[in-house]
């Protein structure tokens, strides 16, 4: 597949400049940097959530963990982490678990953790396990204009030392 239609369109809409980096296939964000020769947290990647209000996108650097129970006393909402089948359907152009952090283009609320946006390249999934697009940090302003931006990092996500989850 390469890349979602989803994820091309958006990018040719907001005449992104990207460069689409194949990798041996991966099941996590470490292992994806590990086989780009990347830093982690480098990576945007994307965990789904759902409330009473719909669905929502919280978009975190690759080496850490969305600490849910911290984002629904913050915002004062019942999150909980989305089903497997229900972010396939969301996500029907993405394989299982190769989500692409661009919550604008699936229709979908996003937060974002604000320390991506000072990073001059970010790397993120293009909806299968075998590539990543590459663009600069100009562009994740430009493609994720309007999000909700968080100072998570205090709160939200915590740093993992050896383990991440698989999303």
């Amino acid at each position: 597949m390469a890349m979602a239609e989803t994820v091309k369109s958006y990018l040719l809409k907001h005449q992104i400049d990207y460069e689409l980096v194949a990798h041996p296939k991966t099941s996590s964000s470490r292992d994806s940097a590990e086989a780009l020769h990347i830093p982690e947290d480098h990576i945007a990647k994307a965990v789904i959530v759902k409330d009473t209000q719909g669905y929502a996108m919280v978009i975190i650097p690759g080496h850490h963990w969305l600490k849910l129970k911290a984002m629904k006393e913050e915002l004062d909402r019942g999150f909980e982490l989305a089903e497997e089948n229900e972010i396939n359907k969301l996500f029907s152009d993405c394989q299982s678990g190769a989500i692409p952090p661009l919550g604008p283009a699936y229709k979908l609320e996003t937060f974002m953790d604000q320390r991506l946006l000072t990073l001059a390249n970010v790397f993120f999934e293009a909806g299968d396990h075998q590539h990543m697009v590459h663009i600069d940090g100009k562009a994740l302003h430009t493609l994720l204009k309007g999000v909700r931006h968080q100072d998570v990092h205090k709160s939200w996500v915590f740093f993992l030392a050896k383990l991440l989850i698989n999303f």
